[in-house]
């Protein structure tokens, strides 16, 4: 355990009034601070901001323990939450501490052999019942929705500090999705990166819902093309079982949400400017030594082919798919 980790460990004693007799950082995923933490109670989960950060958007431990406990107040799949405090409290920093839930991550249920219109089902179940909870009843009533050009902006800001040698036809893309919006919709709680990766599962359905941090109050296909998205790229990630296909048609989700399919195509190509921006903004803080992980060097490939499929989707743009 490193002098950091041993501090955080001290700090959380002191928070919980009880021992923590282990804690370790999680491999899996890159999007925060995140450890196991073992009390007599069992297992647990801490996410805690970057050192340093501002208590905004992302780092924001607390708005995202305030989402988890009015989703779980109304059964919804996400962990409960056990203890959460503001202020310099742990290593000097909020934080957040879950119950950590069953399941097993989406590598192990293709490897189990659950097929993956059963997984996509389920991701589906869960969507439409995040998308009927009030506004007043997602712990983010007080903010104000997310339309589609702050949404497209937000990721600009991110876009316009990656590397530039990778993200040269990223404006060619912007023009592209601002040259021709969807029209807009009635908001609805939008988790911001729903994926197989942010799921856990039990016998194919979803048990677990996780990683909040970039929740919102927004535009409906926001969710279900990340789904689309994110399926399509994992399926052919290095470490997925041979039989491991788990992308999810495009067709059966613009059908299943009675989207139009032409207007899923804008959503699927804004998806894919926003993981370039995101990939490429990390790629910056880790180079800088801001926040290191070196797993974004290994996703030079992806920030470029991102922005080359996002073209090419609006490109074609048509009625068909």
């Amino acid at each position: 355990m490193s002098a950091v980790e041993d501090l955080i460990r001290a700090d959380l004693q002191v928070q919980l009034g009880q021992p923590v007799h282990g804690l370790r950082p999680i491999p899996e995923g890159h999007s925060g601070f995140t450890y196991w933490v073992d009390t007599e109670q069992g297992r647990s989960v801490l996410r805690l901001p970057p050192p340093g950060a501002r208590a905004a958007g992302p780092a924001d431990v607390l708005r995202q323990g305030r989402i988890l406990e009015a989703l779980h107040s109304q059964g919804l799949p996400v962990p409960r939450v056990l203890a959460m405090g503001a202020g310099p409290l742990v290593d000097g920093r909020p934080f957040l501490l879950m119950e950590k839930l069953p399941g097993i991550r989406i590598e192990a249920a293709i490897a189990a052999g659950v097929p993956p219109l059963v997984l996509a089902e389920s991701a589906m179940g869960v969507l439409h019942q995040l998308q009927r909870v009030p506004a007043s009843a997602t712990g983010l009533s007080g903010e104000q929705p997310v339309s589609i050009a702050d949404e497209l902006a937000r990721w600009r800001w991110l876009m316009e500090r990656a590397p530039p040698e990778l993200t040269h036809r990223g404006p060619q893309l912007e023009l592209l999705l601002a040259a021709d919006p969807p029209s807009p919709q009635p908001a609805v709680l939008v988790h911001g990166d729903f994926h197989y990766g942010n799921m856990l599962f039990t016998n194919g359905q979803v048990v677990g819902l996780v990683d909040w941090e970039i929740a919102e109050l927004g535009q409906p296909p926001l969710d279900l093309s990340c789904l689309c998205v994110a399926a399509e790229v994992g399926a052919s990630e290095p470490g997925m079982p041979p039989t491991g296909r788990w992308d999810v048609p495009a067709a059966l989700l613009a059908a299943t949400f009675d989207l139009d399919e032409a207007d899923f195509a804008w959503w699927r190509a804004l998806t894919y400017y926003k993981y370039a921006a995101i990939f490429g903004y990390n790629l910056m803080l880790h180079r800088r030594g801001k926040r290191p992980d070196p797993t974004y060097e290994q996703r030079i490939a992806s920030i470029t082919g991102f922005l080359e499929r996002g073209i090419d989707l609006l490109a074609s743009r048509s009625p068909q798919i």
